[in-house]
């Protein structure tokens, strides 16, 4: 009798897609996209008939909406305001046929991007139908919360993620909120190299910490065990990169598959970097992903996975020899303490070969936050601070709810535990972090305080200026020779563009409209936490002016233009950098808040006649 074929699995179809999901989803985006765009001046909308609403003419579609003007010439869209004189013109898929003459935009970048805003959507109808309230964010912990965060609130497409499935999508990225066991590997150090932080010299003082056996992960590898470094490996990247372009390697016995170590990992909001919840003392790993996501692919650039805990080393250094960062602010560093490098062997050949392919093997281990906490203490990124719940609220409402501080009160709280430390690295030693929503990490008090900071992804993220200072001369070789520099009003960008414009130029009107702190003020309390520093370091005035945050404007960084006009979707050798376009208005200068005349209110915005 013959055999019977195998059933074939089901179509995936995630169970969140729904039509409702999917049209509060898009309202939400289109918004975004107006806001977003007029702000990187991609569109110029015209001023309506009263005050907070604007008109926007497209070849073949007129669109009107209410918003609101802040920090930076930033732009706040309110949804439900947006109106359109075509029955399909509030889908954000559809604008872009009538917005890409407009936009500039080539048909090759509109075709990518059309599928990496419909990824975007698909995951925001997932994180609208599994949301929590206000107070339930408030209760979870830094693991619990990067999985309920909408992404990057600056770049449109904020989760392409070009590379995933649908069904990968629900099992590893961050809003799937599923816990799984990762997979491991030997490479034989032929191809492979370790390095880690004093202490950790040797990878058998790193297993040591990180595995509970791993002579049992070595069982497969025989008398040649010491030959091979071990390492995590995504499942993603196996199948997709590993196999297939590491495949010679694989059959000459180089690079061996092994069983898991059993520890489920949760990814955050990188996607690549993993918490260890059954283990929570030991390391997040962080692994590459050849998958497009925001900007850049997410691999692992080789040369800098090497050097990262060189750089951890010697921020640590700075760190503990410095009482004010130490004691007083008592700054969390999670340093990258060990890694392992696997280089391809052709492609290292290849300098001019698209840099995704110099990223694809690898891990670093970082230092987890929980055990730096002290009895009490809870964190959250300073993306977190960004969300509303379910019912409306914001999180930030209910956070200073529970602090009994006024609202003032508790943001002051926030710069003064967020600046100090970022200040006194720039002023001090000449280098600044990318204090993003994601690197940037509050920790609060029992009360839901901010009391001080912790910073993540130093290789990646850490610039040091281009100017003869003595703290930098003796600077470690490994480190000069991986980490960037910049002239002084570069690394000021880093913390504008990075913080005060990508997290905070959101934050104040969400206080705003939830706390009823008025714009300017929160502008004059950050404004305020500078200058508490430079009074507090008089010595180093000519740092200050060196590093001058208060300069009238400052050159507008724009991270969807870099996508929409300059680098698109082209493979190039080299990650690209974000687009500069023009100069904006420095909030610590003065901040112009124009308001709607009226709260929105739909039924009276109409379509402008066509």
């Amino acid at each position: 009798m013959p055999q019977q074929p195998a059933a074939e699995p089901p179509l995936y179809l995630p169970p969140h897609l729904t039509a409702g999901h999917w049209q509060r989803a898009g309202r939400a985006l289109l918004a975004k996209m107006l806001g977003e765009f007029a702000y990187e001046e991609l569109l110029t909308p015209d001023p309506g008939p009263t005050e907070g609403e604007y008109r926007l003419k497209l070849p073949g579609a007129r669109y009107a909406f209410t918003a609101r003007r802040g920090a930076y010439g930033g732009w706040q869209v309110d949804p439900e305001s947006v109106r359109c004189d075509r029955p399909d013109g509030l889908d954000p898929l559809r604008f872009l046929p009538y917005a890409r003459t407009t936009l500039g935009m080539g048909g090759e970048t509109a075709g990518h991007l059309v599928r990496e805003l419909a990824a975007t959507l698909t995951a925001d109808a997932r994180q609208l139908a599994t949301a929590l309230t206000a107070a339930e964010l408030a209760d979870l912990d830094h693991p619990g919360i990067e999985g309920r965060q909408d992404g990057h609130p600056w770049i449109v497409p904020n989760k392409g993620r070009i590379g995933f499935s649908g069904s990968d999508a629900a099992r590893w990225a961050p809003e799937a909120r599923s816990p799984r066991p990762l997979p491991w590997l030997a490479v034989h150090r032929r191809l492979a190299r370790y390095r880690g932080v004093p202490g950790l010299e040797r990878p058998e003082q790193l297993y040591a910490r990180e595995l509970d056996d791993v002579d049992a992960l070595r069982a497969a590898l025989g008398p040649d065990a010491a030959d091979y470094l071990l390492l995590p490996v995504h499942p993603w990247q196996w199948e997709q990169t590993v196999l297939p372009l590491f495949a010679p390697w694989i059959a000459s016995g180089e690079i061996v598959p092994l069983p898991t170590d059993g520890d489920l990992r949760l990814p955050q909001q990188s996607i690549r970097s993993f918490f260890n919840t059954d283990r929570p003392e030991r390391c997040t790993v962080k692994l590459p992903l050849s998958i497009l996501n925001t900007l850049v692919w997410r691999g692992l650039p080789t040369e800098r996975t090497l050097a990262a805990p060189a750089v951890t080393a010697w921020l640590h250094g700075l760190r503990d020899g410095d009482p004010f960062l130490r004691d007083e602010c008592r700054v969390i560093l999670l340093g990258e303490i060990a890694s392992v490098t696997v280089d391809h062997p052709v492609y290292r050949e290849l300098p001019e070969a698209p840099y995704q392919y110099k990223e694809l093997l690898g891990a670093i281990w970082r230092e987890p936050l929980g055990p730096r906490l002290d009895s009490g203490e809870r964190a959250r990124t300073l993306a977190a601070l960004l969300q509303t719940g379910s019912d409306g609220r914001a999180l930030t409402a209910e956070l200073i709810a529970r602090s009994g501080l006024t609202a003032a009160e508790w943001t002051g709280r926030l710069f003064a535990a967020v600046l100090p430390p970022l200040l006194h690295f720039l002023y001090r030693y000449g280098l600044v972090f990318s204090p993003h929503g994601e690197n940037a990490i509050v920790v609060f008090d029992p009360s839901d305080v901010p009391v001080r900071l912790a910073v993540k992804d130093f290789v990646d993220d850490v610039n040091l200026s281009d100017q003869d200072l003595p703290e930098l001369r003796a600077l470690p070789a490994e480190v000069a020779g991986v980490l960037l520099r910049d002239d002084p009003q570069g690394l000021c960008q880093f913390i504008h563009s990075g913080l005060f414009i990508g997290v905070l130029r959101y934050l104040a009107p969400l206080l705003e409209a939830h706390t009823g702190l008025p714009e300017p003020d929160f502008w004059a309390l950050l404004s305020a936490e500078i200058r508490r520093y430079q009074a507090r370091f008089p010595e180093l005035r000519e740092r200050f002016e060196l590093f001058d945050l208060f300069r009238p404007r400052i050159d507008r960084l724009c991270l969807n233009r870099n996508r929409l006009l300059l680098d698109g979707y082209q493979d190039r050798p080299h990650r690209p950098h974000a687009a500069r376009h023009g100069t904006v208005p420095n909030a610590l200068v003065g901040v112009d808040v124009r308001r709607p005349a009226l709260p929105s209110q739909p039924d009276r915005i109409v379509a402008p006649a066509p």
